[in-house]
Parts: structure tokens; sequence; C-alpha cells
């Protein structure tokens, strides 16, 4: 049995013990969970879009509705379909991984094969920041689409006010940014091709 003395040590031991376990549950969220918390809270809304920058000539975006619509959200991916005008081919899958996020760019055909230039894209090699997450391209890139080495994607998310999808070519002038404002929520576009429910 045992003493009045070993109970009240073992008493002191827990006072102690406890505010350094309630310490370690209440860690700051590194930039990279806020970032993802963020983009998780625009789960099922849809938000229109503008070209910020494009090549000259480019027509790809030009004069063409964009909108993205936050459509599938599970714990470790999240998929947001990102339309222009008619064409519903284009899905970005960020996947969230031992601390890191991968961005992948799913194209699809009206009958809802893969496109040959399909699941492009790279994972973060930092943290990032709350705001903004950056996704160098990576091998796998590399080998679908043989000039991509120097590619960069990077999104921009500041809540309440916009989310920014932008891609560089380093060591060129070839870039695209597009602004979807969060503002103001649209009415979600049709299920991108060869959408499984």
């Amino acid at each position: 049995m045992k003493s009045i003395t070993q109970y009240s040590l073992l008493f002191l031991a827990l006072v102690l013990i406890a505010p350094f376990d309630a310490l370690a549950q209440t860690k700051p969220a590194s930039p990279a969970e806020t970032f993802w918390s963020e983009l998780q809270k625009l789960c099922g809304k849809a938000f229109a879009g503008s070209v910020g920058a494009a090549p000259e000539n480019d027509t790809t975006f030009a004069g063409k509705e964009l909108k993205m619509h936050v459509r599938s959200c599970e714990k470790n991916r999240i998929r947001i379909p990102f339309v222009v005008g008619d064409d519903l081919s284009r899905t970005w899958v960020f996947t969230r991984k031992q601390g890191r996020i991968e961005l992948r760019h799913d194209h699809r055909h009206k009958d809802g094969k893969p496109d040959t230039v399909t699941m492009y894209g790279g994972w973060t090699t930092s943290v990032g920041g709350p705001t903004q997450q950056v996704f160098p391209a990576d091998q796998k890139t590399v080998d679908i689409i043989a000039n991509s080495a120097n590619n960069v994607w990077w999104v921009d998310l500041v809540p309440g006010s916009h989310y920014g999808y932008n891609v560089r070519r380093l060591g060129s002038e070839r870039q695209y940014s597009i602004k979807f404002d969060l503002a103001k929520t649209i009415e979600a576009p049709p299920a991108p091709w060869g959408w499984k429910d």
C-alpha cells in the first residue's frame, strides 16, 4: 500500500506535467496547415475569375468566363474544377501529406478519359506561407511535358479577398495569372468531364 508521501509526489508530478501537455495540444498551426484550413473553408462554393496576366496574343483564357468550384473536400484531398467558358476539362487536385501540399492538373476529354497531358504539377518544397503555396515542377511533370522543368505554380489565398492561380516559366516572360473574387459566390458550374461524385 502506497504511503501518503508517494500519493503526494504522484499528484505533484501530474500537476507539473499538465501545463506542458496543454501547451503541446495548442501548438500553433504551420503556414501550410493554415493555408489548407482556409482552402477547406471554401468547400462547396464557386467564384468568378479574371485574367491578371497572360502571354501576348494568348487566347486560352481571353474573353472567356472563368469559374472555380471547390467541389470536393476530403481530409487530405481537395478537388477544384476550373471552368473556362464551356470547357469542363480542368480540375486542380490538391493533396496534403506529411506537412507538404501537392498540386496536380487533372485534364479530361468530354468522354471522361484522361488527356495525354494530365496530372502534371509538383509538391511544395517548404511550409510556404499561410496565404501562399509554391509548387515547382517535379520529374513526373518533366516526363509529361518535356519543356516544363522550369515551370513554377503558386496559389495565393487571401481569406475574404481572392484566390490566385499562377504559373511562370522561369527564365522567360511566359506567365499566367487568374484571380478569383472570394468576396462574392456564384452559382456552381456543371460537373467537370469525367467527374464521378
